[in-house]
């Protein structure tokens, strides 16, 4: 899966350069860019010449200077804690539970700890194409409800706060959002599975009658998600090294960090984009 990419200049790169580096993600899935060097702006900026950046919704996961620039860290700035640690150790889709979630994903390691770290990937349309074809026909037609309540980070703000406010907060502020189960992809046209242990909560029949969650684990368990070994023949492990920029595609791929057993320190930024697709076909507007 996916390819490298050495010798791309952000800062001289043509609108054409731009067009092809996505086509290569939308069609490779993964593309390491080989040997970066950029600033939180200028990764910020690389995010714009590719499209529309998201800025992630919560101020505590956004760089102090860059608010653009998502941070996962567990280094300390001038003894205070910087962006949030140990995010994504869960298989899911960033913004899966958004009502219009974007296409592409930056992310660009700073500090990379000695050990074994990086991140696992799901092709979810190859894992589509191996389902046997009686779970094809049972989620036909279907839909998958997502929401971030499973692993929704507990903020400074909400100690001792009631459970219940916090729930209420997060339905709230992102109330769960449907999507088909099944969504095919703007530019390859790819039949893609769209739901993740992290985020779906249950599949919506036809007439959007909740069904049982049999068919919801026996589709995640078909897909690797439940393997907790990581072994599973779907999943991919991308590792990367100092310089390295990994662009992917947000709609095929499913991921999940894979996080060192004794803590390292550890800090990589983000960056989230619309391109110039919807996100899936007949998606509302």
């Amino acid at each position: 899966m996916g390819v490298t990419v050495t010798g791309f200049d952000a800062a001289t790169a043509s609108h054409e350069d731009f067009q092809e580096l996505k086509k290569l993600v939308h069609t490779e899935k993964i593309v390491v860019l080989k040997g970066q060097r950029l600033s939180p702006a200028a990764f910020a900026d690389l995010g714009r010449a590719l499209g529309t950046v998201e800025t992630y919704y919560q101020a505590m996961y956004q760089h102090h200077e860059v608010p653009e620039v998502f941070v996962s860290s567990n280094v300390p700035k001038e003894g205070k804690q910087v962006g949030v640690p140990k995010t994504g150790k869960f298989w899911h889709a960033d913004y899966e539970f958004m009502p219009n979630p974007f296409g592409l994903t930056l992310i660009y390691p700073q500090v990379i700890p000695k050990g074994n770290r990086g991140t696992y990937f799901i092709d979810m349309a190859k894992a589509y194409e191996k389902l046997p074809q009686e779970l094809k026909d049972a989620v036909e037609g279907t839909s998958t409800r997502h929401s971030v309540k499973r692993y929704f980070k507990i903020r400074p703000s909400d100690v001792y706060r009631p459970i219940s406010e916090v729930f209420a907060e997060i339905e709230e502020e992102t109330p769960t959002v449907t999507h088909p189960t099944v969504i095919t992809h703007p530019v390859t046209g790819e039949r893609i599975l769209y739901l993740s242990e992290g985020f779906g909560i249950d599949m919506l029949d036809a007439d959007g009658n909740v069904i049982g969650d049999e068919l919801l684990n026996r589709v995640l368990e078909a897909t690797g998600q439940l393997d907790e070994t990581c072994g599973h023949e779907n999943i991919h492990l991308q590792s990367f090294e100092e310089g390295d920029l990994l662009v992917w595609d947000n709609r095929t791929l499913i991921h999940r960090a894979l996080h060192t057993t004794r803590p390292e320190p550890t800090e990589s930024f983000r960056v989230t984009v619309h391109d110039d697709h919807p996100f899936y076909e007949g998606i509302a507007a």
